[in-house]
């Protein structure tokens, strides 16, 4: 009775971080599965440029990822991660705390500096002269029962109306159309391929899809779409990998360069960013990272992403994707305390942006 109890508790829990998609599975649809990548030893040699040139990661109606070779994982691996497997952390559920999140909107907009505020989840507003970039807005939570850590407290009017919205791909815990709705009469929607359907059924005016180290210009900045290690999904029916997925990296018009890494694994490539863009500002997205045999795949760690931080030679460090949604086994509060560790342990401890849901980075105070 026990383990039915648990079942009745644990699937639908399951099912609802795999509708989330923000692990790194993909559904069994029969006996098949999708490939998400070529042989890595087919594109070791090439720069991602090369990559992108050539196509490397189109495949007819999908994508693939040209940097995690093999397959992913599968619902079966859910079920085996959310009932069998050990959670080393879950004593540590009970240190976690509903943060809700104010935010003094006319401070920001009164600033005249380049300015990044952390809203919630991986939902950053970057104000740049008298624009204003919002980045993968989730807005209202996510669906019962994923518990919403960071609600907002404040009324969406009061903050600065985006003038350009981007999305990094399409996981339900960064493409969010409820949110999005919100800025279809004024905004443009800026995303990787394959995502103009979602925009006009949404009434969206304006909307640009890009492909890997495409460029969109935008009254004195560039925003670049670059390559990321993950994948996505919307339908489990349709399957994954209909639509593209990335980061970016953003050189903002008052000058500061701003890269964003959306959700990603690491891989070797952040050398190659890092020689070709110099980088003021490195968001990271860090979180639903443990179990690692299951997450690594999908998701960066605290120790690779400061890895990954000093091979793009970057001058700052921040993070997001934490503290508002457990989608891993690792405690919602965990990121910023294993990040500060792994930094001051590589002695770059000065060059972490400590930063929470609702406050504020202004580039002009930044040392």
């Amino acid at each position: 009775m026990r383990r039915k109890k648990r079942l009745w508790t644990v699937i639908p829990a399951a099912l609802a971080i795999f509708l989330a998609l923000s692990a790194g599975v993909f559904l069994v649809l029969g006996n098949r599965s999708f490939a998400t990548a070529v042989p890595g030893e087919e594109t070791g040699h090439q720069t991602m440029r090369q990559i992108a040139q050539e196509k490397r990661h189109h495949s007819g109606k999908r994508f693939v990822n040209p940097f995690s070779p093999g397959r992913q994982g599968n619902m079966l691996e859910v079920l085996k991660w959310k009932l069998f497997a050990e959670n080393e952390f879950k004593d540590s559920y009970r240190d976690e705390r509903v943060r809700p999140v104010t935010i003094d909107w006319q401070e920001v907009k009164d600033h005249a500096s380049v300015s990044v505020t952390f809203i919630t989840h991986s939902t950053v507003l970057i104000k740049d002269n008298e624009s204003s970039l919002l980045v993968d807005p989730v807005l209202f939570g996510l669906f019962w029962p994923i518990k919403n850590f960071t609600p907002l407290e404040f009324p969406l009017d009061s903050m600065p109306q985006p003038d350009l919205v981007l999305i990094t791909h399409g996981h339900y815990d960064h493409l969010d159309t409820r949110s999005l709705s919100l800025f279809t009469g004024d905004a443009t929607f800026i995303s990787p391929l394959g995502y103009a359907g979602i925009f006009r059924d949404m009434g969206a005016r304006s909307f640009r899809e890009l492909d890997w180290y495409d460029t969109y210009y935008h009254e004195g900045r560039k925003i670049t779409l670059l390559p990321a290690n993950h994948w996505t999904m919307r339908n489990p029916i349709t399957g994954p990998n209909t639509k593209l997925w990335g980061s970016y990296l953003i050189k903002t018009s008052s000058g500061p360069t701003i890269f964003i890494s959306g959700d990603t694994a690491y891989f070797d490539r952040f050398e190659e960013i890092g020689r070709e863009f110099d980088i003021d500002l490195a968001i990271f997205s860090l979180g639903a990272y443990e179990p690692r045999w299951f997450m690594k795949k999908s998701h960066i760690d605290p120790e690779d992403t400061v890895k990954a931080f000093q091979e793009l030679k970057a001058k700052k460090l921040m993070i997001v994707h934490w503290g508002t949604f457990r989608l891993g086994d690792e405690p919602v509060h965990l990121p910023p305390i294993a990040i500060r560790q792994e930094m001051e342990k590589a002695g770059l401890l000065d060059r972490l942006v400590e930063i929470r849901h609702g406050e504020t980075l202004y580039f002009d105070e930044m040392d």
